[in-house]
């Protein structure tokens, strides 16, 4: 099975039309006034509409309460929610039931030991992104172009659906497909020339890179089938 693509951060027209001509199966906008990649209510509402239903649209919020919630939804119509804060299983399940929509839930990944957290979200959320673990100096909990060993998390698959994120970029992307074999990767930082600032060739050659891992994926399931 392919890796899917989700490009995280998505601030302007330009950026977005590259991300969805260049085949992007999941677009991110973040709802989060500290992060450079925050996009305002109205902006969203324009971005929204310029998908069309060529990729699958995912609201990132942090620790939002349900009218900061309610309000990123009406301006997006997103086809998932993200919570990439401190949001407990009891939150996770309570945002799942109020706005009827998937809820993807971000965990930061250091090392083995923080892989416990996946039971306390099983059953509950419906996709998990591993993203590396946050300095204690951090303004904001991901995008920070940090990255953790990819090896943790394919321990993890067999937990369901894992989406790898954290310090992806068009240089480092095939390998980190090989050694965590995630369902998704998710980027933001990598495919940018400054933050915030999507690069269009730095987005395209992820897109190439990613492609020729899932070739060399699905060739080596077929070969192992025979």
């Amino acid at each position: 099975m392919s890796v899917l693509i989700k490009i995280c951060g998505l601030k302007t027209p330009d950026a977005l039309d590259v991300a969805l001509a260049a085949g992007a199966d999941l677009v991110g906008f973040v709802f989060f006034a500290p992060s450079p990649r925050h996009v305002g209510f109205e902006a969203a509402r324009t971005l929204g509409e310029r998908v069309r239903g060529r990729a699958r649209k995912v609201a990132l919020s942090v620790d939002a309460v349900d009218d900061e919630l309610a309000a990123s939804i009406d301006a997006l119509k997103p086809d998932l929610l993200q919570l990439h804060g401190r949001e407990t299983p009891d939150r996770v399940a309570a945002v799942r039931e109020r706005f009827g929509l998937p809820v993807m839930k971000a965990l930061a990944i250091a090392e083995r030991a923080d892989l416990v957290a996946i039971r306390l979200y099983d059953g509950v959320a419906d996709g998990l992104i591993f993203d590396a673990r946050a300095g204690a100096e951090a303004t904001r909990p991901g995008g920070l172009g940090k990255r953790f060993d990819w090896r943790i998390a394919r321990q993890a698959r067999r937990y369901g659906r894992i989406i790898l994120a954290g310090g992806l970029g068009p240089e480092n992307v095939a390998r980190a497909i090989r050694e965590a074999q995630p369902f998704a990767i998710d980027v933001a930082s990598g495919v940018e020339s400054r933050p915030g600032k999507k690069d269009p060739q730095r987005l395209r050659e992820l897109m190439r890179e990613v492609e020729m891992a899932n070739r060399e994926v699905i060739r080596l399931a077929r070969n192992g089938a025979k």
